[in-house]
């Protein structure tokens, strides 16, 4: 087929969004806050289907700024990546969970998505990592995960699982056994996620009945002994931006024997409820904080905080292109 003239500028419009985003997310010269709105604006061309040689572009311009002396930046490299579900992405994750000498938060961070992407290539990496004591224990927990969601998302159970209403699930025994399993520490991580999920999901739309009780179940898993399972629960705030959270957000922010993994992940959630009042001037308080990836992360929380004031529609440069 003969590329006309009107698919060939268009080719030229992409591959120049392409490149300014990524000199952007890779110079250390520019400020964390503009990277990451490049990031996520790559992330959604990344994401793009069907996938292509622009969306593969796209890819590899996240991938390069692996580079970055910056662990936030790098762990959320890696995030992306995973959301991307384009197996593209799984060698570049595959190379910094296998990196020794990398942050561990950003080793958890891939290997976690290469879980996402469902990479069955990396099973055997991730298995190995898991069994090995010497690796660090944020690793092999989520390596640990990561296995049993890509074993239970090709499992015979996965495909006949069938989603059910919201209305209809929430029962007080189905809460009740949901918030069990999720404090239930002799289960497997990966059963306990689902809990997590399943809890998440009685927590949205926020106007619901059974969303403030989903919160305040959730908020009990930040006294869990697992720094990775606390981490997940202040993700999880962020993905649900609900009000009940944030006075266990701000305690968890607030802990400075706190994994910095943890403390980071309650600071980003905390940006996504900037529009609230009071969250702006906590967040503020932490910019001087001893931890990096905590400063960098309220700094990046106030951005998300700016966004949301202003009512902005993506947290990023761009949030569409024309590509077909």
């Amino acid at each position: 087929m003969t590329m006309n003239a009107h698919d060939s500028t268009l080719d030229t419009t992409f591959e120049n969004v392409v490149l300014s985003l990524r000199q952007a997310l890779t110079s250390e010269d520019v400020p964390l806050a503009k990277r990451f709105r490049a990031l996520f604006s790559l992330k959604h061309l990344a994401t793009q289907q069907p996938a292509s040689r622009q969306t593969s572009e796209a890819i590899q311009a996240i991938a390069a700024a692996f580079t970055s002396p910056s662990a936030l930046l790098k762990h959320e490299l890696a995030y992306c990546l995973g959301q991307t579900k384009n197996l593209e992405a799984a060698p570049f994750l595959r190379h910094v969970l296998e990196d020794r000498e990398e942050d561990e938060m950003c080793r958890h961070e891939a290997a976690e998505a290469l879980g996402a992407l469902g990479d069955i290539s990396s099973v055997e990496l991730m298995k190995q990592l898991r069994d090995n004591e010497d690796q660090p224990e944020v690793v092999r927990e989520t390596c640990d995960i990561a296995v049993d969601r890509i074993i239970w998302e090709n499992s015979e159970g996965r495909a006949k699982e069938k989603l059910k209403a919201r209305s209809s699930r929430y029962t007080l025994s189905v809460f009740a056994a949901d918030k069990k399993q999720l404090l239930d520490t002799s289960l497997s991580l990966f059963q306990r996620y689902r809990a997590m999920f399943a809890l998440r999901d009685l927590a949205s739309p926020p106007d619901i009945p059974s969303a403030v009780p989903a919160i305040e179940a959730l908020a009990a898993g930040f006294n869990d002994p697992s720094a990775l399972f606390r981490h997940e629960i202040a993700f999880v705030f962020g993905q649900l931006s609900h009000p009940a959270s944030i006075p266990s957000l701000v305690a968890t922010l607030s802990k400075t024997d706190e994994s910095s993994m943890v403390r980071h992940e309650a600071a980003e959630a905390l940006g996504t409820l900037g529009d609230e009042p009071g969250v702006e001037d906590i967040l503020k308080t932490f910019l001087d904080d001893p931890e990096q990836v905590v400063r960098e992360s309220v700094v990046v929380a106030l951005d998300m905080a700016e966004y949301e004031k202003n009512g902005e529609i993506e947290y990023a440069t761009v949030s569409a292109i024309e590509v077909s």
